[in-house]
């Protein structure tokens, strides 16, 4: 595998000074981020000026020489800042063009500004690993050295960093060139159909399915959530104070938490389904249309609103997107052949997998049954058709699908 870019993350560990200067910076990027924006609006509403990156950086050095305070902001990371603006804008300009709802780029809070960047490995900060990449120590221009806790699965080059403000502290977020590879221990090939009541359901041949449950973090942490969402809003009432603070702060944690598993829980089974497979065949999931509002409009309103509200819930939960995402990209480090099959073209759950036949089935209809005798789970036979399918794609036909009988010879 050629060299590609990988992202590893370690929690830092800075004293209570560090931690202060720590926000004084992001709290200065943030300006910087603002004022660049109100910069941009001004200038396209006074006279009709689109104001560039380009002319944006060029004004830095006039900035840091009127305002003292910003040469506490490394000059790389200070073009850092002013280059995610412009991505935000070259972003809004494409969903104009596209018809896509477009999305301004708006001015951001404390809360909605997550962190600043670094260009260049040795130009602002430098990280220390430890042995194998195992934590580390960070050196920061104008905060000082912090501990660094976390592993590198894949060491390699440092491209770029940053650092980030969460919840639960500060994170580095490293960026390293890389050569990442993964060992396979078989050779199966499976058909993979996602869903809500059951995460994954995995099927080899019409007799040998498997299937990986659903965790249902979420509800796992729903009553532990509302407490904590309970306890914000009373502290809410009247003047905002440091008690409303603490409430929200243990809220995020709590969501953090949540996050923090789903991801665990899906990078560990993306890694054994690669780690156990040489083919594996699924559907191309559109998030968008699977969790679309059923709340219609004034005119016509819509039907059983809150129970779609339940379902986008439960379908967000297991995060069909993320997982797609990781499976193709531990499948490519691991040699494992993955197949995205388009769902208005091969129609799945609605095929089966041992004629080929065609039937719209309702969502209520959980059980295939086919005139030829073919009866399964519906996520078993989905799962198979998209094994038929993705083996007919490779030019080969699934060993149980039914043949015409061959007229027999005379002698």
């Amino acid at each position: 595998m050629p060299p590609v870019n990988r992202r590893i993350t370690y929690k830092l560990y800075p004293t209570a000074t560090q931690a202060a200067a720590l926000e004084r910076l992001c709290d200065l990027h943030r300006t910087l981020y603002n004022a660049a924006l109100q910069e941009r609006i001004g200038a396209y509403r006074k006279s009709g000026l689109s104001i560039s990156f380009a002319d944006q950086c060029k004004s830095l050095s006039v900035i840091r020489r009127e305002c003292p305070e910003y040469l506490a902001i490394n000059a790389q990371s200070a073009q850092v800042t002013l280059k995610r603006l412009d991505r935000a804008f070259q972003a809004f300009f494409r969903r104009v063009k596209a018809g896509q709802t477009p999305g301004f780029p708006r001015f951001k809070g404390r809360d909605r500004f997550p962190g600043f960047g670094f260009k260049t490995h040795g130009d602002g900060f430098t990280f220390t690993p430890g042995d194998n990449w195992r934590h580390g120590r960070l050196r920061l221009s104008g905060v000082g050295t912090m501990a660094a806790r976390g592993e590198a699965r894949t060491p390699g080059r440092i491209v770029c960093a940053d650092v980030q403000r969460k919840a639960d502290g500060w994170f580095l977020s490293l960026v390293v060139a890389c050569e990442p590879h993964r060992e396979r221990i078989a050779d199966r090939e499976c058909g993979l159909d996602w869903g809500v009541e059951t995460f994954a359901t995995l099927a080899y041949a019409p007799t040998d399915c498997d299937a990986i449950p659903n965790e249902r973090l979420l509800n796992a942490e729903a009553d532990a959530l509302k407490d904590r969402q309970r306890a914000l809003s009373t502290a809410l009432r009247g003047k905002r104070s440091k008690r409303a603070a603490k409430a929200r702060r243990r809220l995020a944690k709590r969501h953090r938490k949540v996050a923090n598993r789903r991801k665990n829980l899906l990078h560990q089974t993306t890694a054994r389904l690669v780690r156990d497979h040489s083919l594996i065949v699924t559907e191309d999931l559109s998030v968008t249309n699977l969790t679309a509002s059923a709340a219609g409009t004034v005119e016509t309103p819509g039907r059983r609103v809150a129970q779609k509200a339940g379902l986008n819930r439960a379908i967000l939960d297991t995060a069909p997107g993320g997982f797609l995402s990781m499976l193709a990209t531990k499948a490519e480090e691991a040699g494992c052949e993955l197949l995205v099959l388009d769902t208005r073209k091969h129609r799945p759950s609605q095929t089966c997998p041992g004629c080929g036949a065609v039937r719209k089935k309702t969502l209520s209809e959980r059980t295939h049954h086919c005139g030829c005798g073919f009866v399964a789970s519906r996520d078993e036979a989905a799962a198979l058709a998209m094994l038929a399918a993705g083996l007919k794609l490779k030019g080969r036909e699934p060993a149980w699908a039914a043949r015409p009988e061959t007229p027999a010879r005379a002698d």
